[in-house]
């Protein structure tokens, strides 16, 4: 089983700047993505920005330029900075990751979810 953990989250004016993180533990053998989503109340959860074990990155149109997403896949972590953040930025905001587990040499596939971190961004 892998956990996902996120921290980071909070409330700030428009025009400001926040920094999730999130970290992975559990009996990883290797990440193939990390990435984070969000959901804003009433819609449904949306795709913010991945990144594979590569360095590939992806963003959302509406974060371009504002939002970067970085992080070490063989250490577990990753982060998205967001800055210029917008009210229509507000959400739970959740990492995921994929990648395969070993557990004593049996090697599964696992697509794992944190349990989400609120950032509202206030005009």
């Amino acid at each position: 089983q892998v956990q996902l953990v996120e921290s980071g989250g909070g409330l700030v004016q428009a025009g400001g700047s926040l920094r999730l993180s999130c970290a992975a533990s559990g009996s990883i053998f290797s990440i193939n993505a990390m990435g984070w989503y969000r959901q804003a109340p009433g819609k449904q959860r949306e795709l913010v920005a991945t990144i594979t074990s590569s360095g590939d990155t992806n963003y959302a149109d509406s974060v371009k330029g504002r939002f970067t997403i970085s992080g070490d896949s063989a250490a577990g972590t990753w982060y998205l900075q967001m800055n210029r953040l917008r009210p229509e930025d507000t959400a739970v905001y959740y990492c995921n990751a994929d990648g395969t587990t070993d557990y004593s040499g049996s090697y599964r596939p696992f697509d794992s979810w944190g349990q989400g971190t609120q950032v509202s961004v206030s005009s």
